[in-house]
């Protein structure tokens, strides 16, 4: 599949904090991990694998000229699992990077709050509620692939972090690109959403499909399935 990711753009150094030093060591470890994957889709690490267990170190410029590369890669391979969102230790390098991308839901009035989100980059992202409020919904993670379970949210959480050429963000975001955020920021920190998720409500594929997919709202899941909401 042919991923619409962006192009890899002007080779310019490292502006965000920390040294700007390349890092030769890691630098050529994902150059060669790039080139073993010509075709610009990178395996998906799963659940298990001691790279998403671990707190991404943040990212100074240690890829130089190489990240535009890399992160294309992400945003291709993000498109092609299908998913909103990749995080840089999902696909095995431990770096604070993450890339999102959601075309939007068909229906103008998803009850998710889902919007069309381009693709953009988050480089050491961190969040913030931005209010009390929150919301429960079903969500699914590539690295943890053909299982959902309800997961408890920020409604609205203040995003903070650079971009790809190390611009500063600091924005607040609501409804599902909040959740999208919240969930990639996670992965950087060591968790999955699963940590903090209802364990009852745990469903596979089949069963998401036959049972839940159509309810935005998990109230009558957790009535049935026997657990509490927040």
């Amino acid at each position: 599949m042919t991923s619409p990711g962006p192009a890899a753009g002007p080779r310019q150094p490292w502006a965000g904090p920390g040294t700007g030093t390349v890092d030769a060591g890691l630098r050529d470890a994902v150059a060669r991990f790039l080139e073993a994957n010509p075709d610009g889709l990178l395996p998906i690490v799963h659940a298990g694998h001691p790279v998403l267990r671990a707190v991404a170190t943040p990212y100074t410029g240690q890829l130089g000229d190489l990240l535009p590369d890399l992160l294309t890669a992400m945003h291709a391979t993000m498109v092609d699992a299908p998913g909103v969102g990749l995080a840089a230790p999902q696909v095995g390098i431990g770096l604070a990077v993450a890339v999102v991308r959601d075309p939007g839901p068909s229906d103008p009035d998803d009850p998710h709050e889902r919007v069309a989100v381009p693709h953009r980059t988050l480089v050491n992202p961190s969040y913030a509620p931005a209010s009390d409020a929150t919301r429960s919904f079903y969500e699914g993670c590539l690295s943890v692939p053909g299982w959902h379970a309800v997961r408890t949210r920020h409604h609205a959480v203040r995003l903070t972090g650079q971009d790809e050429s190390g611009e500063s963000l600091d924005e607040v975001l609501t409804g599902w690109p909040a959740r999208i955020v919240q969930h990639e920021t996670d992965h950087l920190r060591g968790e999955i959403y699963l940590d903090r998720a209802e364990p009852r409500s745990l469903s596979d594929d089949e069963n998401m499909a036959r049972f839940w997919a159509q309810e935005a709202d998990p109230s009558s899941a957790a009535k049935i399935l026997g657990f509490s909401i927040p």
